[in-house]
């Protein structure tokens, strides 16, 4: 009896993780979708597809460098702001896709948090490092059973950091992104 209940635990388990990866797939493609669309003709239509009406928008940087922000509202046009946003690299972590990038000397990164395949939140950061750790408790992030000591580990780990291209040349403001 108790193989069998540690059985059915392992394939719930598993198949969590595989609507998890599932989910993350999608989202990252929607992602995907918005850049592509941007920097394509700037396919504003096809953007509002993707994005809630109601998106809750934060930025960190110097002022007046919400350049995707003044995108997304209408106004700057996509291929008239003066500045392309193309990722370097996309990571997807739970509900959210890390994306960033840089022009020139301006380093970004973009936290997009999605539910139900549309994009509910949007982060901006711009010429700011950024560290990604989860910081829930080891039962909110897993159905296995954790020794003391990995939840621990789990609960200090890292997700994602920032990896500008010329970070040694120049410093950066920091900030950490508790999810």
């Amino acid at each position: 009896m108790q193989a069998s209940g540690n059985m059915e635990m392992t394939t719930q388990a598993a198949a969590g993780m595989d609507r998890r990866l599932e989910v993350a797939v999608q989202n990252r493609a929607t992602v995907d979708a918005l850049y592509k669309a941007l920097l394509g003709q700037g396919h504003m239509d096809k953007v509002a597809l993707l994005i809630a009406s109601d998106l809750e928008y934060w930025f960190h940087g110097p002022p007046g460098r919400q350049h995707m922000m003044r995108i997304l509202t209408g106004e700057s046009a996509p291929n008239r702001a003066g500045f392309r946003f193309e990722p370097r690299s996309m990571t997807a972590i739970g509900d959210c896709i890390i994306t960033e990038g840089w022009e020139g000397q301006a380093y970004w990164v973009h936290v997009w948090t999605l539910k139900n395949g549309f994009i509910t939140k949007f982060r901006e950061y711009f010429n700011t490092w950024l560290v990604v750790k989860d910081l829930r408790p080891a039962q909110a992030t897993a159905t296995v059973a954790w020794v003391e000591e990995d939840q621990k580990q789990v609960e200090k780990m890292t997700l994602w950091q920032s990896q500008p291209r010329d970070l040694y040349r120049r410093s950066l403001p920091g900030l950490l992104l508790a999810i």
